[in-house]
């Protein structure tokens, strides 16, 4: 299957940075599924049955309290991957996944995956630095949600999100963002309602457009600075790897 231009539903940053032998050996096991808003992926402590490439789907990862709470401690778009914790050597997620923006994704069945894990240093390589970028991301995200107002982790969190896609409108509630970030949904709809009155954004009900980037910029926090260069490291080490097929479909 082939990849398609960035930006297109069947585009993954890390799966086009792969080499053109490693690709041939995936591409047939790879099914391009669609992914709808609220669709669990897999669960913290379920057995792993698939690894997941995003495309045009954005995918949080959260921590599930044992009151049934939860707080996003990453999100995963068309750089990375999810199932991460079997190139680690546990094939028991620790986080619940869930699709937080609907869209198309890729998946692939856990034993091809792992056979071409151990059979290439340059994936090795390429899953090692992903890994390391969503270990600085998760690390962000509770320095982030221990002492920053809502208000920016709200900018920090829009951003980061519009930052994976190519539109400026999400597809999100309050509500849903408000689990996310592990807040009430009051204090969501008041920094919300600051954003609006700024004309930073806009919003109606499960629907939030961004309408000057910039100004979010000013108000946020430094971890998004922190992660959005983290970001840009990753995407430079993925250029790297002078892969045939990506060079070429990036030509059409």
């Amino acid at each position: 299957m082939p990849i398609a231009p960035s930006g297109g539903v069947s585009y993954n940053r890390l799966l086009a940075a792969l080499p053109e032998d490693g690709f041939k050996r995936l591409g047939p096991h790879l099914e391009l599924i669609q992914l709808q808003l609220g669709s669990i992926l897999y669960e913290s402590g379920d057995h792993l049955q698939y690894v997941w490439f995003p495309t045009t789907a954005i995918a949080s990862l959260q921590y599930i309290m044992e009151d049934g709470a939860s707080t996003e401690v990453a999100s995963v778009g068309n750089e990375g991957v999810l199932s991460v914790s079997l190139f680690t050597g546990s094939a028991v997620p620790p986080s619940r996944a869930i699709v937080q923006t609907g869209g198309y994704g890729y998946r692939i069945k856990v034993g091809v995956m792992l056979e071409e894990f151990h059979r290439s240093e340059l994936l090795q390589r390429l899953l090692l630095h992903y890994i390391q970028s969503l270990i600085v991301q998760i690390s962000l995200t509770a320095v982030c949600n221990r002492h920053h107002s809502i208000e920016q982790q709200l900018c920090r969190w829009l951003l980061s999100t519009i930052n994976r896609q190519l539109s400026n409108e999400l597809v999100v509630t309050q509500e849903l963002i408000a689990s996310m970030l592990g807040v009430r949904r009051e204090g969501i709809t008041e920094a919300a309602g600051n954003l609006k009155d700024a004309g930073f954004i806009n919003y109606r009900r499960g629907h939030i457009t961004v309408l000057d980037r910039a100004g979010l910029e000013t108000l946020t926090c430094e971890c998004y600075q922190v992660a959005k260069k983290e970001f840009g490291s990753l995407l430079s080490m993925y250029a790297t790897t002078g892969h045939a097929h990506s060079q070429a479909c990036s030509k059409k």
